[in-house]
């Protein structure tokens, strides 16, 4: 058996409020992420407005709080205007960044309807590739401004006379990658950025911004992108953003388990840059984050090489995911919550179809992927404060990554409902690993439940025909005595321990 592991958690070590928003996720003109996905008109669960009834249920289970949209690559590329008016006159187009056919049948109405559906709110990006501060300052005063202009005006004859109120917006995307339409340097990036920022906010100064930060730790000019990047936006922005995937095309399950600790340095070198530029400009405010494209994405690599171009939805990037990958993507939430204090936003990439936790067949039915789990238990359960945890546990190295510990953990304390939310994942791929948690500060507390994800198989899967093969029990071990909570956390395991505090 694995060497114990201990955690210590006190009422008074906070990290910071978990803005929920933290739990956002992503739809992008992708695949079949709209089309098929939330969008089927003749699907028999689809409702007045087409969106499938099916999907909405799985999605308003995961009471996702923000979804961005409309990309991703694909706004780099995009006019805002042909996804409004009348459906009929709506003009079809070449999608450059996937290489398919845009219908143009579902847009920006319609995801704002489908939001209102759902329980959500709306990231909207706006095309920083191929159009600017105009594009920009147009489609915000389409959707924010009340009444009295052309374009306000337009929308109430598209059938919105109250303004739809988006009160957050991403400044493009990915703009440092080549593969970007109408990729930029930095310095031309944050110039565009920051007058286009100008200009939204004289339209409507309530909203927030999120300026482009690197796409991948990985690129050659991060972190001096974000440096630059900042340097011209820091006063006219509230977060700059993350994304990041990973994969495990060598099948090396402990380096790929460990992923997350290169996704905690990330955050920290994010922030370290944010906080240089803060000082240089003599500023009182501190740059947000926004994490708003992560999950686990390699599996569909070669069947999208693949692909014949200029298809209408086709399935791209329909990555079938196993229980190694729902334990990384748990692991990837735990390193969010370490660091509530300035990750405020973040997107799961993406929700359904589309490297996501939620998975269609055209006509047919809806099913829950391996990964839905810690993105569900999380959102449900991790509101609140994220506590500062102190752990001790065994480590392992890879030939990448070294001092990986078995135990990653994080607690939350939701003072409303009077609760604590362990969430624990278990790296070990043989051994059980012995857990208590010194709980003191709390006072008194007794075990709701211990809710557990664990398979034989990392490699097993849900699908349409087993759609749970692979799905959580509450039959965990944890067990609560005078302010210690012990659990024995399952090989390669993740686990929700929620405790109910005593008045």
């Amino acid at each position: 058996m694995a060497n114990k592991a201990s955690m210590i958690v006190d009422k008074d070590f906070v990290i910071g409020e978990i803005d929920k928003r933290i739990y956002g996720s992503f739809i992008e003109h992708l695949g079949r992420a709209v089309y098929g996905g939330i969008y089927e008109p003749d699907h028999p669960s689809a409702n007045e407005d087409g969106f499938r009834q099916d999907v909405l249920e799985l999605i308003q289970a995961l009471q996702v709080p923000i979804v961005r949209y409309p990309g991703g690559n694909f706004v780099s590329g995009y006019n805002w205007e042909d996804g409004v008016g009348p459906v009929h006159e709506r003009k079809r187009r070449l999608e450059l960044a996937w290489r398919t056919i845009e219908p143009n049948t579902f847009g920006t109405n319609e995801f704002l309807d489908w939001c209102r559906k759902a329980g959500t709110e709306a990231m909207m990006a706006v095309n920083l590739g191929t159009r600017g501060p105009d594009e920009a300052r147009e489609l915000l005063e389409y959707t924010n401004h009340p009444s009295g202009t052309y374009l306000s005006d337009l929308r109430a004859k598209h059938g919105y006379k109250d303004p739809h109120n988006i009160k957050t917006w991403c400044l493009g995307n990915e703009m440092d990658g080549p593969w970007q339409i109408g990729h930029k340097t930095a310095e031309e990036y944050g110039r565009v950025a920051v007058e286009t920022a100008k200009v939204m906010k004289w339209v409507d100064p309530t909203i927030e911004l999120v300026a482009c930060g690197s796409s991948n730790i990985g690129m050659k000019t991060f972190p001096e992108w974000e440096a630059t990047v900042l340097d011209h936006t820091y006063d006219h922005v509230e977060y700059i953003s993350l994304h990041q995937y990973y994969g495990n095309g060598s099948q090396d399950t402990p380096t790929f388990l460990a992923r997350s600790v290169q996704m905690d340095q990330f955050i920290h070198t994010v922030i370290s840059t944010s906080d240089y530029i803060k000082a240089k400009k003599r500023s009182k405010k501190d740059m947000m984050l926004s994490f708003d494209e992560w999950n686990v994405w390699y599996h569909s690599h070669e069947h999208d090489s693949k692909l014949d171009p200029w298809q209408v939805a086709p399935p791209q990037l329909e990555d079938v995911y196993n229980h190694e990958d729902a334990l990384l993507v748990g692991c990837m939430i735990i390193s969010l919550l370490k660091r509530a204090d300035r990750v405020k936003m973040a997107c799961m990439a993406q929700l359904v179809n589309v490297i996501a936790p939620i998975m269609t067949a055209n006509g047919g039915g809806a099913w829950k992927q391996t990964i839905y789990y810690p993105y569900l238990h999380a959102s449900v359960y991790g509101r609140g404060k994220a506590l500062v945890p102190l752990i001790h546990s065994p480590k392992y190295d890879t030939k990448e990554i070294t001092d990986v510990p078995y135990l990653e953990a994080i607690a939350v304390h939701n003072e409303d409902k009077q609760e604590i939310t362990i969430f624990a994942v278990n790296r070990h791929l043989e051994e059980s690993l012995p857990l208590s948690v010194d709980l003191r500060s709390f006072g008194a507390c007794t075990l709701i439940e211990h809710i557990v994800l664990e398979h034989d198989d990392l490699k097993a899967v849900n699908t349409e025909q087993q759609p749970d093969h692979v799905k959580p029990h509450n039959r965990g071990t944890a067990a609560v005595e005078e302010g210690s909570v012990t659990a024995s956390l399952g090989k390669a395991s993740w686990n929700v321990i929620r405790l109910k505090l005593k008045a």
